[in-house]
């Protein structure tokens, strides 16, 4: 299926399912939120990747609109519908200050793995807890899917982004295992050194080596 949305090109990636909330300043972004709360629309955020805006990104529903300031500004909240990829921009709309383009949107397998998942929570864990971090997600365990854990895996943008253009679970799992098992062993190393250094300075209780045994 194909069919014409406006869009929203941010430099951030936002995934099915995901609740976004949005201060809307610029009069272009107003006019669109406006014409979406008035017509019933949705539209897509394509995520802005080096300064272009990139080929995939996720279709969005206005959920509320929070608030409406005297100037026109608007707090609204949002969620993420599914995926879609771009087959054209159109970057003029007659009376309409905002762009939009034609889409399509690709099959996506989301069924759970919960066997994976709870390998892939694991790791997550002892990420945040190397980063003194504490998070709870939302759902329990067993209902998360890739989606719902990818933003907590310590991911950069480009990588966020490459996950979202994955259409199978199995796939975004793998990925996440993959970007983990590369990123913890780096961070607890660099925890043993932050250790070290602190040592420096102090009196230190070492055993010495004994040559005879």
């Amino acid at each position: 299926m194909t069919n014409f949305i406006p869009i929203f090109p941010l430099s951030i990636v936002v995934y099915p399912g995901e609740s976004l909330n949005l201060h809307i300043f610029e009069p272009r972004y107003r006019q669109l939120i406006r014409d979406c709360l008035e017509n019933k629309r949705n539209f897509g955020i394509p995520a802005v990747i080096n300064n272009g805006v990139a080929d995939t990104g996720t279709l969005m529903t206005v959920v509320e609109l929070s608030k409406e300031y005297e100037d026109g500004k608007m707090d609204v909240k949002t969620r993420g519908m599914q995926v879609f990829r771009i087959l054209e921009v159109i970057k003029e709309i007659p009376d309409k200050l905002y762009s939009g383009a034609i889409v399509t949107y690709p099959d996506n397998q989301l069924a759970l793995v919960p066997t994976r998942m709870k390998k892939l929570l694991a790791a997550i864990r002892e990420l945040h807890k190397l980063l003194n971090i504490e998070k709870d997600f939302v759902k329990p365990d067993s209902q998360l899917s890739s989606y719902d854990v990818a933003h907590h895996a310590g991911m950069s943008l480009q990588e966020e982004y490459e996950l979202l253009e994955l259409m199978q679970e199995d796939q975004r799992l793998e990925y996440l295992k993959r970007h983990l098992t590369k990123v913890v062993p780096m961070l607890a190393e660099m925890e043993k050194l932050k250790e070290k250094i602190k040592l420096n300075g102090h009196f230190k209780d070492i055993k010495g080596f004994n040559f005879e045994g």
